[in-house]
């Protein structure tokens, strides 16, 4: 199960809204990269192909591929705004450490 925290869910829907094309869903991606090993990429997605698994969370629909899954199970999404920065951090179960800035983990 994936988490999305009000502050995130608020997030996602600006984005949306801003969109210039009708999107569908949210797509969460794990890719090699990062200061850990693996990086979060977040995309707004107008389908979904026909080997992503498509997840509700609240009144979102996200988009996963196969390999991504399962380093993404149990991954709660917040979105933080600060003076210094502001964006999406994950807090991620499957993490056996993460950078500091908390975009990149490894498993």
């Amino acid at each position: 199960m994936i988490t999305l925290t009000e502050k995130a869910a608020k997030a996602v829907s600006r984005f949306i809204r801003g969109s210039a094309t009708p999107q569908a869903a949210l797509r969460l991606r794990i890719t090699g990269g990062g200061c850990a090993g693996f990086s979060y990429e977040m995309a707004l997605e107008e389908s979904p192909s026909a080997e992503d698994t498509v997840v509700e969370v609240g009144r979102f629909k996200l988009v996963i591929d196969p390999t991504s899954a399962p380093l993404l199970e149990g991954v709660t999404i917040d979105f933080k705004d600060t003076l210094a920065s502001s964006g999406f951090t994950f807090q991620n179960p499957n993490a056996t450490s993460s950078c500091g800035c908390g975009t990149s983990f490894s498993a």
